[in-house]
């Protein structure tokens, strides 16, 4: 294997391709939503009334991203802020009947899409993948050091 290899390109094409197709879902089913806030509604349907850091770690993002996403979520209803009952300067997050409608809309899109995008693939593919993912990603985490 040489050192020239540019697992990055398709890395990259997969996201976009895979990002592309589920925005696309999202707007034929009528819903105005971008991945990254499926996400954390996903992550609220899960564990609700949580810190928007702790959002922001399960989501891997970073806090001024996930409190852009917060804020859209919050603008278009999906998910309300609360001050926590002992500290007012903190706020945890949670979902609104809106934002569980539109989770309960989507869920079989988002499970479809991801069987179409494992199709031809089985379990060891996935562990595979994970193995591999996982270690380029601790391979450049290395350099952070």
């Amino acid at each position: 294997m040489t050192n020239s290899k540019y697992f990055g390109t398709y890395i990259e094409r997969n996201f976009k391709t895979t990002k592309q197709a589920f925005l696309k879902a999202f707007k034929d089913a009528g819903v105005d939503i971008t991945t990254e806030q499926w996400v954390i509604l996903d992550l609220l349907v899960q564990e609700d009334g949580v810190s928007q850091t702790h959002l922001g770690t399960a989501s891997l993002k970073d806090a001024p991203t996930t409190s852009r996403i917060i804020d859209l979520m919050c603008k278009k209803g999906f998910a309300e802020r609360r001050s926590v009952e002992n500290d007012r300067r903190k706020y945890h997050i949670y979902l609104t009947a809106k934002g569980r409608a539109i989770h309960e809309q989507l869920l079989p899109i988002v499970l479809n899409l991801r069987e179409v995008g494992w199709g031809g693939l089985d379990e060891k593919d996935y562990l595979n993948f994970l193995r591999i993912m996982n270690q380029i990603y601790a391979n450049f985490s290395k350099l952070e050091k």
